[in-house]
C-alpha cells in the first residue's frame, strides 16, 4: 500500500497562500491534483456578495478541480478564532447566515462534504450555554448540509495551539457527532480526523482509528513537529494512512500542512511520482 494507494486533496487555504484565491485551483492543478478543499474564503463575510461567490465557482471549475471539502463560517480563521457556532451574539448569527450560503456554493460544485468549527469558550458565559447554542447551530447545519446532500463534519482541534476550544480530543468530538446525529435524526454528522492535531493532543493515533473510523467522514494531515509536509517531522503519516485503508476508509486526504519557506509548488517531494 503505501502513499501511492491514497487519493489526496489540497487544502488551499494553508497551501498555496503565496497566490491570489482565485489563482490556488490552477496552481493545485498544475501541481498534479484534481480535488482541494476551502476553509470559508470570506473571514469577514459569511454573505459574500454573488459575484465573489461566481468568480470563486468558476475558478475553480476552470482548473477542473473537484471542491471535496468547505468550511462553514469560522471567524477569523487563521488567526485568534476556532468557529463561531459556540459563540453567543453575533458570530452565532453570522454563522447562521453563512448555512444556506455555504451549503448552495458547496453543492454547485458537487462538494458533499462541509466542516462546522466549534469555537472557543467566551470568558463570563457557562459553558453549557456556549453547548446548548452549539448543539442548536450544529443541527442546523446538519440539516442544510442533508439538504444539499452533504455529511456534516465536526472536528477536534489541539489543546497546545487551540487552549480555549473545547473540542480538543477524538472522544470530545466523536460525541458532538452522536449529539447532533441523535438531536437530528439524520445520521449525517461525521467525526473530521486530523492526524495533527490528535498526535498534538498526545493521542493514540492507531487505536483512534481502530476505535473511530466508522465515524469518520473526512481526514486531514501534517507532520508533527511543525505542521510541515509529510517527512518534515516524526509521525508515521504512511503506516497511519495505511491503517485508515485497511479499516475501511475510502475517501480523501486532506492535505492541511505548511509549505515553510519554499513555495507550495516545491512543497509536495514526498508524493509517488505519477505513472
Amino acid at each position: 500500500m503505501g502513499y501511492s494507494d491514497q487519493r489526496f486533496n489540497v487544502n488551499l487555504s494553508i497551501l498555496f497562500t503565496e497566490l491570489p484565491l482565485l489563482e490556488r485551483p490552477a496552481a493545485a492543478a498544475a501541481a498534479g491534483f484534481t480535488a482541494v478543499e476551502l476553509w470559508w474564503p470570506w473571514v469577514d463575510a459569511p454573505t459574500p456578495e454573488q459575484s465573489e461567490l461566481d468568480a470563486l465557482r468558476a475558478a475553480i471549475t476552470d482548473a477542473g478541480v473537484q471542491l471535496v471539502g468547505l468550511n462553514f463560517y469560522a471567524g477569523q480563521l487563521p488567526g485568534p478564532d476556532r468557529g463561531a457556532l459556540s459563540i453567543p451574539g453575533e458570530e452565532s448569527e453570522k454563522f447562521r447566515a453563512n448555512l444556506s450560503v455555504a451549503a448552495d456554493f458547496a453543492q454547485s460544485l458537487g462538494c458533499k462534504a462541509l466542516n462546522a468549527l466549534y469555537g472557543n469558550r467566551v470568558e463570563g458565559v457557562d459553558p453549557a450555554v456556549q453547548d446548548e447554542l452549539a448543539l442548536e447551530n450544529l443541527a442546523a447545519a446538519a440539516r442544510e448540509a442533508d439538504r444539499v446532500g452533504a455529511i456534516l463534519l465536526i472536528e477536534a482541534l489541539n489543546k497546545p495551539e487551540s487552549p480555549r476550544c473545547p473540542i480538543v480530543s477524538a472522544p470530545t468530538a466523536i460525541a458532538v457527532v452522536d449529539k447532533v446525529n441523535s438531536a437530528t435524526g439524520l445520521g449525517n454528522a461525521k467525526f473530521l480526523m486530523d492526524l495533527y492535531h490528535l498526535s498534538m493532543n498526545g493521542e493514540d493515533l492507531p487505536a483512534v482509528i481502530d476505535q473511530y473510523v466508522a465515524q469518520t467522514g473526512h481526514v486531514q494531515i501534517a507532520d508533527n513537529p511543525g505542521r510541515g509536509a509529510p517527512g518534515t517531522g516524526s509521525l508515521p503519516l504512511e503506516e497511519l494512512l495505511d491503517q485508515l485503508r485497511k479499516a475501511g476508509y475510502e475517501g480523501y486526504v486532506g492535505l492541511e500542512y505548511k509549505a515553510g519557506d519554499r513555495p507550495s509548488a516545491e512543497a509536495f517531494g514526498w508524493l509517488p511520482a505519477a505513472d
